[in-house]
């Protein structure tokens, strides 16, 4: 429809309509900074990492396992700490091979990103044929792996990947009752007659009131 002008055109500007995204693209736009990890990312000069040492009767000599992490977006509210590669040192060379194996798969899922902690699960499920062993504390074994993935999910919980529910207050003083209880005396946590828990693979499963108990982890078969 036409609009007829009475008066002088002194002067002029042209409106632009505001954008509807406007704020959420001011919002992505710092998460766009934000570096996740994935394969594409180069190693750096330095990492830092933990070295854990692995002490099999299964072998004569102990194993040392060091994951080196990277730390992504250091100095902002997005530091993260995440694997970048692991090795696996030992004076044994009769697994030299399967060890090389592990750790370079190891290395390039972690270098992948995404959800890693799968590895754990997968590793502490396999068995070795000629059996499994008992580490210090009467934690099962089923297998050097295993033991190897037990030492990943410790790294990953101390770098909060994984994160421990842990117990209850009332689950806490539960045990220590149970424990100061049972405890023969000999200056052990655990009872000699234990059985294994099927839950935290240690031997502290006793039979108090009727029902089995794990004396570590809480653990009990009649819920």
């Amino acid at each position: 429809m036409p609009i007829k002008i009475t008066r002088k055109i002194v002067g002029y500007s042209v409106v632009k309509p505001e954008p509807k995204d406007a704020p959420a693209s001011a919002a992505a736009a710092p998460a766009a900074d934000i570096v996740h990890m994935h394969e594409k990312v180069e190693r750096p000069e330095v990492l830092v990492g933990s070295t854990y040492k692995i002490k099999s009767p299964l072998v004569e000599h102990a194993m040392y396992v060091t994951i080196n992490d990277i730390v992504l977006n250091p100095g902002t509210e997005h530091e993260l700490r995440r694997p970048f590669e692991v090795f696996i040192n030992s004076k044994n060379m009769d697994h030299f091979q399967w060890i090389v194996a592990l750790t370079r798969i190891m290395s390039a899922v972690f270098r992948k990103g995404g959800d890693v902690t799968f590895l754990v699960d997968e590793m502490k499920a396999v068995f070795d044929p000629r059996g499994g062993y008992f580490k210090a504390g009467g934690v099962y074994m089923p297998s050097i792996v295993a033991e190897i993935g037990s030492v990943v999910e410790e790294h990953l919980k101390s770098i909060g990947m994984i994160v421990d529910p842990g117990l209850s207050d009332a689950q806490r003083a539960l045990i220590a009752e149970k424990r100061a209880a049972s405890d023969s005396g000999g200056g052990t946590s655990f009872p000699a007659g234990a059985s294994l828990c099927l839950k935290c693979n240690t031997k502290a499963m006793v039979l108090m009131d009727g029902c089995l108990t794990c004396l570590s982890c809480g653990y009990s078969k009649c819920g």
